[in-house]
């Protein structure tokens, strides 16, 4: 654990503040949920709680199920990083932070899908060569919670059984979350 030299008190209300440097540097946004740890030593440790990271393996099977009735590239990420990745974006993306312009097409909580002669929006930063043909933002109780990706690396547009499976999936997952 890394010592921030940041102190700060509790309110009468219990509540404490997160600076501001902190909660960019964790990309922690107004109505992020935090996960809540104690140790037996007194810590207290707050964690970005992540309700699609939880589907980790599931995602998994569901991005190779998308894959392989697609024949492309597919990707579920959370607000902040790519959960499961199906085909040879698998080794690069994992690691990556999520570029901005796919962030804000997951705000505008509609589903995006590249047109011919268009350039994808790239999904990572730092991984250019992947670009989301299909992005359909993860929405469950009003909150975007992550995306269902088709990737693609300029080939030929998306047509409407990627469009239909992310919106499917996405939906889906929306549903599962939400309850």
């Amino acid at each position: 654990m890394k010592a921030t030299g940041i102190v700060r008190r509790i309110d009468d209300l219990g509540r404490v503040v997160i600076p501001k440097e902190i909660r960019r540097t964790m990309q922690i946004r107004d109505g992020d949920p935090l996960e809540i740890y104690t140790e037996k030593d007194g810590e207290v440790i707050f964690k970005k709680y992540s309700p699609v990271g939880e589907l980790g393996e599931f995602a998994g099977r569901l991005c190779e199920t998308m894959g392989k009735a697609s024949g492309r590239y597919t990707a579920i990420a959370d607000r902040d990083a790519f959960i499961a990745v199906y085909g040879p974006p698998k080794r690069e993306l994992p690691e990556k932070r999520l570029s901005s312009e796919l962030e804000q097409l997951m705000e505008r909580r509609q589903i995006y899908r590249r047109l011919p002669g268009e350039k994808g929006v790239p999904v990572a930063l730092g991984a250019d060569k992947y670009a989301a043909d299909v992005a359909a933002p993860v929405i469950a109780e009003g909150d975007v919670l992550g995306c269902v990706l088709f990737l693609g690396e300029g080939e030929a547009a998306p047509g409407e059984v990627e469009y239909k499976l992310a919106q499917t999936v996405s939906g889906f997952l929306g549903k599962q979350l939400g309850s």
